[in-house]
């Protein structure tokens, strides 16, 4: 390996380090509690050192943000090879939720962490790319005769509130007051009474 190839290595190393240490810091104390230094401390290093790879928190929140979006989106596409839109919409309803399961972290940053300072760039972008792929099924859906009279963009809205509702829950471990049902149990089943529902549309 040359030295040139072992600087981007360890650059490439330094940049995941910031953010692994900042995704802990943005959840534990919030967006705007948390600052340069609080991050710097997490991962034993100097604050100078982080604003060599990142200008200022709301960058390092944004690539964390993108980072999300990208693996969420890498997972829903894994169904565009269903013919029927339906079921489509159906099986990314529970990919979703399984996301937030296996990546808890990145929901809460992605959905619930307060983060003031928004700014329309790339993690933006990817998001809205988020939202269009869902209202694209949906339409797909329509024009196979589901969801009759309904607004495209409002029902993909009550989709996307439905399915982020029982991921919030379990994400902020809201669910103990449903005593005698664990959390699989109740995001499994309350999602498929959810589907029950589309399917009289």
């Amino acid at each position: 390996m040359s030295i040139a190839q072992r600087k981007q290595e360890e650059k490439q190393e330094m940049h995941k380090r910031i953010l692994n240490g900042a995704r802990k810091i943005f959840l534990k104390k919030g967006y705007k509690q948390t600052s340069i230094r609080n991050i710097a401390n997490e991962i034993s290093y100097s604050p100078g050192s982080i604003y060599f790879y990142f200008k200022d928190k709301s960058e390092i929140f944004h690539e964390l943000h993108k980072e999300g979006f990208q693996l969420l989106l890498g997972q829903l596409r894994v169904f565009d090879a269903v013919r029927d839109p339906f079921e489509r919409l159906k099986a990314l309803g529970s990919s979703f939720i399984q996301f937030a399961k296996d990546h808890t972290d990145y929901y809460n940053l992605m959905f619930l962490v307060d983060e003031r300072d928004r700014k329309q760039g790339e993690g933006f972008q990817i998001a809205k790319e988020a939202i269009d792929y869902l209202t694209e099924v949906v339409r797909q859906c329509q024009e196979k005769g589901h969801f009759k009279n309904l607004h495209t963009d409002y029902f993909t809205f009550m989709v996307l509130s439905t399915v982020h509702g029982i991921c919030s829950l379990f994400c902020k471990d809201h669910t103990a007051s449903f005593m005698n049902r664990t959390d699989e149990e109740l995001m499994q089943h309350g999602y498929g009474c959810f589907v029950a529902l589309l399917e009289e549309c």
